[in-house]
Formats: C-alpha cells, sequence, structure tokens
C-alpha cells in the first residue's frame, strides 16, 4: 500500500475517532445536564410542597389559624373592640351548653362543654352574652387538606381578638384527628395562651399536627346544619380558586345564642 494511502487513511480513522469522542462528549454532558434539571426539578417541587404544607401548619398555629399570619393557623388577638378581662373559668359551670349559631341564615346547633374545656368556654359564653359574634364575618376558608372555616375576628383580618388573650389548650384531640362538627379555638403558633374569640369549626375530618404548644382547644361541636353550611359555603370554595382564604361566599355570622 502506497505510504499517501496510509497517511490518508490514519487521518481518517484518527478524524472518525475524535468524531466518536465528540459524540461521546456531548452525551455525557447532556446525561449530566439531564440528572442535573430532575435534581433540580425534584428538590424545587419538594419546597413548594414543604412551603405549601408548612404555611398551612403555620397558619393552624393560631388556631387553625389565630390572630397572626406568623403563625400561620394562628393569628394573635388584637385588642378591638375590648371584651373586658379574661372571663372565670367557672362561668361555665362545668356543664353542656347549647345554643344556635346562625351563619348566612343556617342555624347550626351548637353543643359547648363546660367540663372539658371550662376556660375557653367560659370565655365565649361570655362573648356570645356580650353580642359580640353577632355581625362578625369568617374570614378563612383551607380545602386544600385542612378543612375549617375560621370566624370570630372582629377585624376580619385573622388578626383580631376580644382584648385579652388566655390559656391553657384544653380538651385537644390525643391523635390531633378533629372530627367533622368540631368547633376549636385557634391560637397562634407555640402559644398555648394567644387564644382569644377566634374559633374555626371543622367541617370534614382534618387532622391538625400539634406544635410545642400542643394542639387546639375544642370547645363543643355542630350538632345540626353541618350539611347546609357545607353546601352553602364551604363547598363553593375558596376566593379566587385557592386552598386557603377568605370564602368564596361571604360568610357572616349573623346571631349566636347560648343557654
Amino acid at each position: 500500500m502506497a505510504p499517501k494511502q496510509n497517511d490518508r487513511e490514519a487521518r481518517q480513522a484518527r478524524e472518525r475517532l475524535r468524531a466518536y469522542q465528540a459524540r461521546q462528549t456531548v452525551h455525557e454532558h447532556k446525561v449530566k445536564r439531564r440528572k442535573r434539571d430532575n435534581w433540580v426539578a425534584g428538590i424545587a417541587a419538594f419546597v413548594i410542597v414543604a412551603l405549601a404544607v408548612g404555611t398551612q401548619l403555620l397558619y393552624f398555629s393560631a388556631g387553625p389559624g389565630v390572630a397572626k399570619a406568623s403563625s400561620s393557623a394562628s393569628p394573635s388577638p388584637s385588642a378591638a373592640p375590648s371584651a373586658g378581662a379574661v372571663p372565670s373559668k367557672t362561668l361555665a359551670e362545668n356543664r353542656t351548653w347549647t345554643g344556635t349559631m346562625t351563619i348566612n341564615g343556617i342555624p347550626l346547633g351548637v353543643s359547648l362543654d363546660g367540663a372539658a374545656a371550662p376556660q375557653a368556654v367560659s370565655s365565649t359564653v361570655s362573648l356570645v352574652q356580650k353580642k359580640f359574634y353577632d355581625g362578625l364575618t369568617c374570614h378563612r376558608l383551607t380545602n386544600g387538606g385542612f378543612y375549617v372555616l375560621q370566624c370570630g375576628d372582629p377585624e376580619g383580618t385573622g388578626q383580631g381578638g376580644p382584648g385579652y388573650e388566655y390559656g391553657p389548650i384544653e380538651n385537644a384531640p390525643a391523635d390531633n384527628v378533629y372530627k367533622a362538627g368540631t368547633i376549636a379555638m385557634a391560637r397562634q403558633g407555640n402559644n398555648a395562651d394567644s387564644q382569644g374569640s377566634q374559633f374555626f369549626i371543622v367541617y370534614d375530618d382534618t387532622k391538625i399536627s400539634a406544635d410545642q404548644a400542643g394542639g387546639y382547644t375544642v370547645i363543643g361541636s355542630v350538632t345540626s346544619g353541618l350539611d347546609q353550611l357545607k353546601s352553602q359555603v364551604t363547598d363553593k370554595g375558596v376566593e379566587g380558586g385557592k386552598t386557603d382564604g377568605a370564602p368564596a361566599v361571604k360568610t357572616t355570622i349573623d346571631s349566636f345564642t347560648l343557654q
């Protein structure tokens, strides 16, 4: 074979090798980039989900959120209007209180357990007797894993309260499961002494994890009318199609009576 032909074939072989190596490099780069992109996407998705869950858990800290958005589920009651000092827990009289909470014209039968949650029920009874709740809005609805309608804030922002705060947490479920119909007090996250006037109605079974302070004080339950509240209010969803925010249907406590 002629030397020139040998050189030409050698050059062609080298070019084919370089081309193969270049393709391999490009392929390896694409594989690495795809793995990196998948990893980044996975981390981003995890962070988004964690933030969404964390935000809701936090908000729930206020009683599924009372008073402060910083404790999501937790707003901390402010002082306007003031309903006086914390009522004595003896007001609950260690007995069951029954009555009607009318929301958007829907009469909800309610039963409050003054023996299981004497301080919280005493506060609620005192506020009801002063007609504190009449005309207040239910400012928050959740339907993304937590199923609660939160009411009782005179400011309508999640930041208001009766002008006082109290504790301790009473009658919280040991398994963190709040059955449909449960009425419980909202509070700030990790703060057992931040209960005020805000409460939440659980309209579907919901698990709310306890925080460092514990769970949420269960004061009683809705004994009738929950199906109407669901069909006329909670089933309509959250404003803007969100999973946590103002109810799509403006919701107001028309009146609240106990005896």
